[in-house]
């Protein structure tokens, strides 16, 4: 009977055990059967190219995330780190390349900036009593406009000295992991052995506790949003160095990837709790689940729907490890960092162990029968790119192709982690159309040094072989816009120009041939540019706002339809006749608005058959025939007298 007991007992404490592990490791669990699960969904996830590509997808998160961790432990919060991250990456390439400073004086300039927006977010926090979510927000709208004044919204290149930390060493070794690496060991030495480190944890955990007890906490804020601002910059210029460019846009949204990081490896939004290695986990959780599901050819979309909801459920582990009494994250005592080692060891055994077996899941499997073609749109996000996604589906219908499609939201980074996922999967030949030309220039480079033929659509690639660029003529198309409302109004008028998104490719190309047009016209007088970032509902704002200040403008262009749709919205019973609007790519949408008279024309680039030949080139390139350098799909005005014949 003692015995039964006894071993009932010892089972209900192996059950209790191992259930504690879980909640402590709740990210490194998740971690493993992530990395399990898309093992044995995708034959092309466990190759070591691709590994890579996650470690370097991760590396500019994971530094972000590093720096978050210190203002989260602390109970703060910090939203400006990616305009940090943009404005740090902008000002080394401004200086360097504009205006020949030293390229050492430069990257102290760069870091510099970065600890001066951190130490502006933390006077305001500490002296000024703002909320820190209030701080931190005005700085993220600082931080991206001083990007762009700097910039004038134009990416600026990179440095070659500095551009290497995009590189590999050894040729196998991406820089940004190891610098991901360099600056994780640091993150951890600050929050485990320094004073400030043992600061953030108190802070955190009450922080009137902590001031009563002698600590500093205004300074100590300073010194730990200063912190944040530090490791902001850095993975600024591994993020433009990966890009060979200083984007002014670069890292929207990154703020969030990077809480989202910190929160997933086990750190609590009410501060307190938090270490280097869980956030490290958390970033690689989310490059990892954007990886596989680019390899399953998932949605985008969708994908922001499973990464929400795999945030939501980190929260709630958070909740449920608090209830159960788990062991807290901060500051572990010798034993308990030794157990936490022997912890991850095991991880790291059954991981391999796990992996190495559904491995043999693909390890038989023959060649796909059907060409694989990957194409990368810039967005799906405008009509304009769901046409040329349209266009190259219905193609690769018609001759047998499977297509994976993936949306970089116009971010030129992710669009270089999908050019590395394509590549690193061995599909038989990529479509790109680029966010902007130069970033996409080395993952280009790497397709092209794995013998996969690119074509790009739309927009060229620079500093890289192409076997054929698909495009319209950008800056042909705004000259024949500024043309078309010139003639409309008699070549006199006051008009505004919506601007698309700064820092694009078409958006510089287009307001180019604007301003090219407009020069034979003398008589048309330009009251006003503005960006509408090629949005419908920018596009209505904008447009209101500057019927304020002019209500006697006679003429509009915008650089898309979606812009020139959202001024007619402004415009109310002046669209079409007492104010006319030329809009850009000929969208369904603009094309309706033609024939209802609202908007005057449309200069359309056909984007469906855009993707058709892109595709058509694609395969051609693919069985090693040669393809035309350019292939020009002309642009043609559509106005009511010939929208009933046009297709697009």
């Amino acid at each position: 009977m003692a015995a039964e007991t006894l071993k009932s007992s010892s089972g209900a404490g192996g059950a209790a055990a191992v259930r504690r592990v879980l909640l402590d490791n709740g990210a490194l669990t998740a971690l493993i059967v992530l990395v399990v699960a898309l093992s044995a969904l995708s034959g092309d996830f466990l190759t070591t190219d691709n590994l890579l590509n996650i470690g370097v997808q991760a590396a500019v998160t994971a530094v972000l995330a590093f720096g978050v961790t210190f203002v989260i432990v602390s109970a703060g919060i910090d939203l400006s780190v990616g305009s940090v991250a943009a404005l740090s990456a902008t000002v080394l390439a401004w200086s360097a390349t504009q205006h020949g400073v030293p390229v050492a004086l430069a990257v102290v300039l760069a870091v510099a900036t970065g600890i001066a927006a951190g130490l502006v977010n933390g006077f305001l926090i500490a002296y000024g009593k703002l909320p820190p979510f209030i701080a931190t927000l005005a700085m993220l709208s600082v931080g991206r406009g001083l990007s762009l004044v700097i910039s004038e919204g134009s990416p600026i290149p990179f440095p070659d000295s500095v551009s290497h930390l995009g590189d590999t060493l050894g040729g196998w070794l991406p820089v940004p992991v190891l610098v991901m690496a360099v600056m994780g060991l640091v993150a951890a030495f600050v929050l485990g052995r320094t004073y400030i480190g043992r600061s953030m944890y108190a802070i955190g955990g009450n922080e009137e506790a902590a001031r009563l007890s002698g600590l500093r906490v205004r300074k100590q804020k300073l010194a730990i949003y200063a912190l944040s601002g530090l490791f902001a910059a850095v993975a600024g210029v591994v993020l433009a160095a990966r890009l060979s460019s200083a984007q002014p846009q670069a890292a929207d949204g990154y703020e969030l990837d990077a809480i989202a990081a910190v929160v997933i490896g086990g750190a609590s939004l009410a501060g307190g709790t938090g270490k280097a290695s869980g956030t490290l986990i958390g970033a690689l959780i989310l490059a990892v689940l954007r990886n596989g599901l680019n390899l399953l050819n998932v949605s985008a979309f969708w994908q922001q729907v499973v990464i929400g909801v795999v945030i939501a459920l980190a929260v709630l582990l958070d909740t449920l490890r608090r209830k159960a009494g788990a062991a807290p994250v901060a500051g572990a005592s010798q034993g308990g960092k030794g157990r936490q080692a022997v912890t991850y060891g095991l991880a790291a055994v059954v991981t391999v162990a796990v992996v190495g077996a559904t491995s043999f899941l693909h390890g038989g499997s023959s060649a796909a029968a059907n060409p694989r073609i990957g194409l990368a749109l810039s967005t799906l996000n405008n009509p304009f790119f769901v046409q040329i996604e349209a266009g190259a589906r219905a193609e690769a219908k018609r001759l047998g192709v499977d297509l994976t499609v993936t949306d970089a939201q116009n971010d030129a980074s992710q669009q270089a982690n999908q050019l590395q996922n394509f590549t690193s999967s061995g599909v038989d030949a990529i479509v790109v159309n680029p966010v902007d030309s130069d970033a996409a220039g080395p993952a280009v480079r790497a397709a092209g040094k794995a013998d996969i033929p690119v074509i790009a659509v739309d927009r060229g690639v620079n500093k890289a072989q192409t076997k054929a660029l698909v495009a319209s003529d950008n800056v042909a198309g705004g000259e024949l816009a500024a043309k078309t409302i010139a003639g409309k109004l008699g070549g006199h008028g006051k008009i505004v120009i919506l601007q698309g998104q700064a820092g694009t490719s078409a958006a510089r190309e287009r307001a180019q041939g604007f301003a090219q047009g407009l020069k034979a016209y003398p008589g048309i007088e330009v009251v006003a540019q503005q960006p509408a970032d090629f949005d419908r509902t920018k596009g209505l704002d904008v447009m209101s706002n500057l019927l304020q200040a002019h209500p006697d403008v006679q003429g509009v262009i915008a650089a898309n339809d979606e812009m020139a749709l959202g001024a007619v919205k402004a415009l109310g019973s002046k669209a079409g006749k007492s104010v006319q609007v030329v809009g850009f790519d000929g969208t369904p949408d603009g094309l309706k608005a033609v024939e209802a008279g609202t908007l005057y024309a449309s200069v359309a680039q056909q984007p469906s058959r855009l993707g058709k030949i892109a595709v058509d080139n694609a395969l051609t390139a693919l069985k090693g025939r040669k393809t035309e350098q350019t292939v020009k799909v002309p642009v043609k005005v559509v106005t009511r007298d010939n929208v009933a014949g046009f297709s697009g």
